[in-house]
């Protein structure tokens, strides 16, 4: 007996130096110092892009952190980035699965945040062909103006009845705006402004896609540390559950309504819903109501969001760059005939303004993180080993203002983008296969809607005091203080023009 027992320890002892030996061969990237079963969790504190900015700063670009039970890559490095994107993209094309994914993505199946694999590339190329090709854009093209003009009316309403000029809540606008085109586009239903079928109804959505995105930036530690799941340590759990079933039923509302509208009328193909229900008739199997459900919610929280607040840091940059605002001014006057608001077919003509969005994509990108990757085998990044399951978070924020990539990345120059020689440090909607597929049309609406209110109206600040730039928290970069300024009609022309009927 004491003869075996020996054995056993022998070979025990002989496979654990062969594993301690094959540790030590790897190469992994720098890490910080870490503590005991939780890793490097204690470094992580809002706001999470700065923090992570200042670790990779001091540990090195390309920067292991090891979370719990779950190792994160974390990058700041351009050529790193490229490599992951490039050789590596396969490897990393998988999401990571928490709890808000699990919740707020129907399980994992929606196309932002669903496996890599047959049902991952279904929804990709139903995206690229049925919903942001250049026909499905088009298509849609009225419905973004009229939303925009109703908003110029409002606007010149408001001025009208206050002698000249009014101060306006931007913040709100351009959430009104951007729920609106999305709302029309998806379900042809509009909820703030004119015609509306239920603004309080809105609020309570929005309200719940402003939790939803916000519980989805912050730390879960349940999603680090599993054992914490038993007990639902922070609530979450509870939680993440009776806010999915408030958007479900919204979403499922709007299906059910073009359903019925589309059987009582004999009607299709006028919004996304109806064609989506099209393609639900010749394939019912595959496009279930869930997955319609899903891609409405991925258009509708994630466009709402990104688009609203960029706008909002666009318009508050250039409130604090008056120059801009008349550098857009003169290139519109220049290029559009006076008797008529620029429209989308005139954007190719304009070079300044495209480079004012792209700068403030770059400042204060629609997320300071690409939505997390996850490595699906072993693979090598700027030469250090990547062991298979690690989370890749790519620092987008601390990127865009690197001092080794940018000059004066601190501050506002839209004309750094002349060359476009520096946009290959660009990844406002990510990169690779898991690129975003609405950047086009989302750049299209912001440089619509700001060069309109830009031609159409005078805008100043509402004090001397410059437009407070505290950035909040959360899965995106949302203004802490919300944007007020001061609007007057530009001059009789256009004044004439918005007039409502």
């Amino acid at each position: 007996m004491g003869f075996y027992y020996i054995i056993c320890v022998v070979i025990f002892i002989f496979f654990l130096k062969i594993f301690l030996l094959k540790q030590q061969r790897k190469n992994e990237p720098p890490s910080p110092p870490s503590l005991p079963l939780i890793g490097h969790l204690h470094l992580v504190k809002e706001p999470l892009n700065q923090t992570l900015q200042a670790l990779s700063a001091k540990y090195g670009d390309v920067l292991l952190l090891r979370l719990g039970v779950r190792k994160v890559l974390l990058i700041t490095s351009p050529s790193a980035v490229e490599e992951c994107f490039t050789k590596n993209d396969i490897i990393f094309a998988n999401r990571p699965s928490t709890l808000s994914t699990k919740h707020f993505s129907y399980n994992n199946t929606t196309i932002s945040i669903a496996p890599y694999g047959d049902h991952w590339r279904n929804l990709r190329r139903l995206a690229a062909l049925e919903i942001f090709s250049s026909a499905r854009i088009a298509m849609f093209t009225s419905t973004r103006r009229r939303e925009l003009m109703l908003i110029l009316k409002e606007l010149l309403h408001s001025c009208k009845h206050s002698g000249g000029s009014t101060k306006v809540d931007l913040k709100s606008k351009f959430i009104e705006l951007a729920f609106n085109v999305l709302s029309m586009t998806i379900a042809g239903k509009r909820y703030y402004g004119e015609n509306v079928v239920d603004a309080e109804e809105a609020r309570r959505v929005r309200f719940i896609m402003r939790e939803m995105l916000e519980h989805s930036g912050n730390t879960n530690l349940g999603d680090f540390l599993p054992f914490l799941q038993w007990v639902d340590f922070q609530g979450l759990e509870k939680r993440f559950a009776n806010l999915m079933k408030k958007l479900d039923k919204f979403m499922q509302e709007l299906v059910n309504e073009r359903r019925q509208f589309c059987e009582s009328r004999g009607e299709s193909e006028k919004t996304m819903i109806d064609h989506l229900l099209s393609l639900q008739q010749k394939e019912p199997e595959y496009y279930t109501d869930e997955l319609i459900k899903g891609i409405i919610l991925v258009l509708l929280v994630a466009g709402t969001d990104t688009m609203s607040i960029s706008m909002e840091w666009a318009m508050s940059l250039l409130l604090n760059n008056p120059q801009s605002i008349n550098k857009i001014k003169d290139e519109i006057d220049a290029n559009v005939p006076k008797d008529r608001l620029l429209d989308e077919q005139d954007l190719p003509k304009l070079k300044y303004l495209p480079n004012v969005i792209t700068e403030t994509l770059r400042l204060y990108p629609p997320v300071p993180f690409l939505i997390p990757h996850q490595a699906s085998e072993n693979c090598t990044v700027g030469g250090y080993d990547i062991s298979k399951g690690t989370m890749l978070l790519v620092n987008l924020w601390a990127m865009h203002r690197d001092p080794r990539l940018w000059e004066k990345p601190t501050e506002f120059m839209p004309e750094r983008h002349e060359l476009k020689k520096e946009e290959e440090y660009m990844l406002p909607f990510g990169a690779g296969r898991r690129k975003c597929p609405g950047g086009g049309i989302a750049n299209r609406v912001l440089e619509l809607t700001l060069g309109t209110l830009i031609q159409a109206f005078e805008w100043d600040r509402v004090s001397e005091e410059m437009v407070d730039m505290t950035e909040g928290t959360g899965f995106s970069i949302p203004k802490v203080k919300a944007l007020e300024a001061i609007c007057k009609p530009r001059d009789n022309t256009i004044k004439h023009f918005l007039v409502p009927s």
